[in-house]
């Protein structure tokens, strides 16, 4: 397989960063099974090395990553650093702050001050072994303070630590209050089939505003961290799969690609093969038809 099939589904920008519209995420690198948790089983190092350096080869330019992304022995973070700095400049490395994780990997306190929220970003600068941050998603858990936090983040913009700003797991309401504070390139929040309305609502707000929606869960939907089972998938999906040779994966993420060219995707996996097929989503084209039957079963998700 070569970068073709990634060139094929087109590119956006986040501010002045042109990345192609399939990326990777780091969150299941560090582990193997149900991510971020604190007895996580660390996955094999040369494994999770290999996957990294052949997403490389096969023309992703876009990683999201986060220092609260690690298992017992594994940080996202660190394999990020070692497999790909120094960083290419055609490479964008995303992260996110907001939650915090304590020595053992449990969720502690969150970052809900100006100053806790520049030693996360200070911690991702060391762990990424750079002087500044391509994009930094600030990743809502509660609604207080928002404005002073991103504010925080907009300051160390100003300050060269930070290219670009984004939203995770927001509402219209955090996006319209972020806006008037500094520019936001790219929302990170939950899609997929079965999307509930306000996700939908999301979706179509970054469209019109020309802001980048990169959708998280988009091919375990709203199973969420349990990830998509086999065997649940509709017949309108598997019939889909079975005209384009691909599977019920595949086909799921195509359908989210299709969902508008400010779409970017973000599927993480730690096997090579999984790799493979994500990136190779990203050739297949959903005709008219196919789209309608698509939307049916998306309909029936809910």
């Amino acid at each position: 397989m070569t970068t073709e099939v990634i060139d094929a589904v087109g590119t956006w920008t986040l501010g002045d960063l042109e990345v192609r519209r399939i990326g990777f995420g780091t969150m299941r690198l560090p582990q193997t099974g149900k991510a971020l948790i604190p007895d996580a089983v660390p996955r094999d190092r040369r494994q999770a090395v290999a996957v990294l350096r052949r997403a490389v080869e096969l023309g992703v330019d876009h990683f999201d990553t986060a220092a609260f992304y690690f298992s017992p022995l594994l940080s996202a973070n660190e394999l990020v650093n070692s497999v790909l700095a120094p960083y290419r400049d055609d490479l964008v490395i995303a992260t996110k702050v907001g939650p915090a994780r304590d020595a053992v990997g449990a969720f502690a306190t969150h970052a809900m001050t100006p100053e806790a929220l520049r030693g996360q970003v200070e911690e991702n600068l060391r762990q990424l072994g750079t002087d500044h941050l391509d994009v930094v998603n600030l990743r809502i858990v509660r609604d207080d303070q928002f404005a002073e936090r991103f504010g925080a983040l907009a300051e160390m913009r100003r300050a060269g630590l930070i290219r670009h700003l984004g939203l995770s797991n927001v509402r219209p309401d955090h996006l319209e209050t972020a806006r008037a504070i500094a520019p936001v390139v790219c929302v990170q929040n939950p899609f997929g089939f079965g999307a509930f309305a306000e996700q939908r609502e999301m979706l179509r707000l970054c469209g019109e505003l020309g802001i980048a929606f990169v959708p998280f869960y988009s091919l375990a939907g709203t199973r969420r961290e349990a990830g998509a089972v086999e065997g649940e998938d509709s017949p309108e999906l598997l019939a889909v799969a079975r005209a384009h040779e691909a599977t019920p994966a595949q086909i799921r993420l195509a359908w989210t690609l299709h969902q508008g060219a400010h779409v970017l995707a973000i599927p993480g996996t730690g096997d090579l093969q999984h790799l493979a097929e994500n990136v190779a989503a990203g050739g297949i084209r959903l005709t008219g038809d196919e789209l309608q039957l698509l939307d049916t079963a998306d309909r029936q998700a809910l």
